[in-house]
């Protein structure tokens, strides 16, 4: 005997409007209408929808798009699941019911204040476990199978800064001073999409110390620009969102971590020597190797401490606002951001020439880099026009109070 069971029938409240509320809403939303298009109503929503005939939908059919390819919704991922697009297929080939009167509405996630969060955070590293001496370690990114690096750097002394006579200096590099550095660690790659994106699109967490961390909204277009995103760096992030994925990494694993300053990335660059490598082709990505776009973390050689890709691949974020160099000695220096232009940016890039991947390199962040954000007021979490632009972050070997955690989390500023 054959028995046939009929398919239940989608229900919208329970598994239609979630999914329209966590991957569409936040940019075709009452918030934010990207491509003249709010899927927040049954009238909105009809310009992507043909009731009956999934096939002709646009809804179902940019769903389905893989996240590295033009035209996917949500723009760079995460992609939907093939269990959720089969639902939205079977919804709209039901005749997508909406439900007379139902409205999506984003759901609040829940929010602490940075100062509470930061006291909550530091005692929950205060309570974990010390090292007992500085080594190399490869950790989890919990509740993923996404793995990152740390490489031990020694504290010490070194000159920080270049001579007029090093090709290719530039006046703001001078004077040539003294700086002292504590311990820390250093991820040994750039941060790649594939940790990035696991803080851009994270859904809401059991643990609310994690919540609580600000994130990034989602972008209007793919982030990678096409450029390649499995083992590939993350790129055209705010300072602001690189200091937020820093916060989101240590409310994530219970360790300390932040952007490096100016003079700890130097520092780590230089990794005990005084200039920068004469064989640039075999540890960087630079305009003269790269064929015109950013390549794959840790394909060049390291440098002496085991570090990949401090020069060239892409720039890196510093905690720093860019200001000219005190001649005068100092020890574990940073000048916190005031302003919202400029913040300081090292390493050179896929995009740069030889000159301009030195350790003692300096840029400063400008509005123009994200000028095509068609956002008003523009976005806090995207330099659109800076796809040469990505970080890296260190680990301190001793853990500020809570005060200096929420003042490294939040150099960035918002109204960049």
């Amino acid at each position: 005997m054959l028995l046939l069971l009929a398919m239940a029938a989608v229900d919208f409240d329970t598994q239609v409007k979630p999914l329209l509320e966590s991957a569409c809403l936040s940019c075709h939303g009452p918030a934010r209408v990207y491509g003249d298009l709010r899927v927040d109503s049954a009238e909105a929503i009809r310009k992507v929808l043909v009731p009956g005939d999934p096939d002709k939908s646009a809804l179902v059919r940019r769903a389905a798009i893989p996240p590295e390819q033009t035209g996917s919704m949500p723009p760079g991922g995460p992609a939907l699941k093939p269990a959720q697009i089969a639902m939205l297929r079977a919804w709209v080939a039901e005749g997508a019911n909406w439900p007379a009167g139902a409205k999506l509405g984003a759901r609040a996630p829940k929010r602490k204040d940075d100062a509470s969060l930061a006291a909550d955070l530091h005692a929950r590293i205060a309570a974990g476990k010390q090292p007992a001496r500085m080594e190399a370690y490869k950790a989890a990114i919990p509740g993923s199978g996404v793995f990152y690096e740390m490489v031990p750097i020694p504290g010490g002394g070194f000159s920080m800064g270049t001579p007029e006579s090093e090709p290719g200096h530039r006046k703001d590099e001078s004077p040539v001073h003294q700086v002292i550095v504590e311990p820390f660690w250093m991820q040994k790659f750039e941060v790649s999409w594939d940790e990035y994106r696991l803080f851009m699109f994270s859904e809401n967490q059991a643990d609310p110390l994690v919540d609580a961390v600000s994130h990034p909204t989602r972008p209007y277009v793919e982030m990678s620009f096409g450029m390649g995103i499995n083992g590939f760096p993350a790129i055209s992030m705010t300072q602001h969102a690189a200091n937020k994925y820093a916060q989101w990494l240590s409310a994530k694993t219970g360790h300390f971590y932040r952007l490096p300053s100016e003079a700890e990335w130097e520092y780590a660059c230089r990794a005990g020597t005084a200039a920068s490598p004469a064989a640039l082709g075999e540890s960087a990505w630079f305009a003269d190797n790269s064929n015109g776009k950013y390549q794959k973390v840790g394909t060049r050689k390291p440098n002496a401490w085991g570090l990949h890709d401090m020069l060239g691949n892409v720039m890196e974020w510093t905690l720093d606002q860019y200001r000219p160099y005190s001649a005068g000695p100092a020890s574990m220096p940073w000048v916190k951001a005031r302003a919202p232009y400029p913040h300081a940016v090292r390493g050179g890039s896929w995009n740069d020439d030889a000159e301009k991947c030195r350790c003692g390199a300096r840029v400063a962040s400008d509005s123009s880099w994200k000028m095509q954000d068609p956002q008003l007021p523009k976005s806090i979490w995207y330099h659109t026009d800076a796809q040469w632009l990505g970080f890296r972050l260190v680990r301190p070997l001793r853990v500020p109070p809570a005060a200096g955690m929420q003042a490294y989390w939040n150099s960035g500023v918002q109204g960049e």
